[in-house]
Order: C-alpha cells, then structure tokens, then sequence
C-alpha cells in the first residue's frame, strides 16, 4: 500500500479540505458584515417591489380579460361557504318544523311557524254565514 504522503486521493482530500475550511471562514466574515446584510435587505426589498407589481399586472390582464383575480376568487368561494353554512341551517330548521308538524298532525290545532298551537279560526270571509 502507499503511504499517506504519495497516496493522490489523500493528497487530494487534504487540498478539498484546505479550501473547504477557507471558503468557510470567507463565508463567515462576509455574512457577520453589515454591508452583507444591508445588501440582502435591499435584494429582499427589491424581490418583494417586482412581485407586488407583477401581481398588480397581473389583476390588470385578468381583469381586461373579464377573469376573476385570485382574490376575487377567494372572496368567491368565503362567500359561497357562508351561503352553503346558512342553507344547511335553514334545511335543519325545516326539517325540525316537519318533524313537529308531524307529531301534531294527530292534534286538532295546527302548529305555527314554530311550532305553536294555534288557535281557532273563527272570523269568516263576507257571504259566509255559520
């Protein structure tokens, strides 16, 4: 076997290693700068600007297409949600009025909008003699 001196592969894993360890302490000293930090502040500030107006044209194309954005959408489908909430609201309220008219549809009252016994009709229509 070859020592360790003339052996290419350990050779170069030490000269990989070397660089490895300057690029590191490169690395560290630039980003612990404030000049690196106000640098990717601004990229940062400067991606967010770029986004915000492509976003803005964006709605502008969609909306000189007659398309819905995606926060019309989103609005949408809030407020469908809602709708859906309120039907099967009402649904569950009538089939407890179905229920109850059920229930006392062997009683002689008939049973109001909530359930209530009602009372006797006992005023007529003109023409209409007992």
């Amino acid at each position: 076997m070859a020592d360790k001196g003339s052996d290419p592969v350990a050779l170069w894993q030490q000269m990989i290693g070397e660089i490895e360890k300057g690029f590191n302490a490169f690395a560290t000293q630039t980003m612990t700068s404030p000049e690196f930090s106000q640098a990717i502040n601004r990229a940062g500030g400067a991606t967010a600007g770029a986004q915000k107006q492509l976003g803005d044209v964006m709605e502008r194309y969609l909306v000189s297409m007659n398309l819905p954005s995606r926060a019309q959408m989103i609005g949408m489908a809030e407020r469908l949600q809602s709708i859906e909430g309120l039907l099967n609201e009402i649904k569950t309220m009538l089939q407890q009025m179905n229920m109850l008219q059920q229930m006392n549809a062997g009683n002689a009252p008939r049973a109001g909008i909530a359930g209530v016994s009602r009372p006797p009709r006992t005023k007529r229509p003109p023409g209409e003699q007992p």
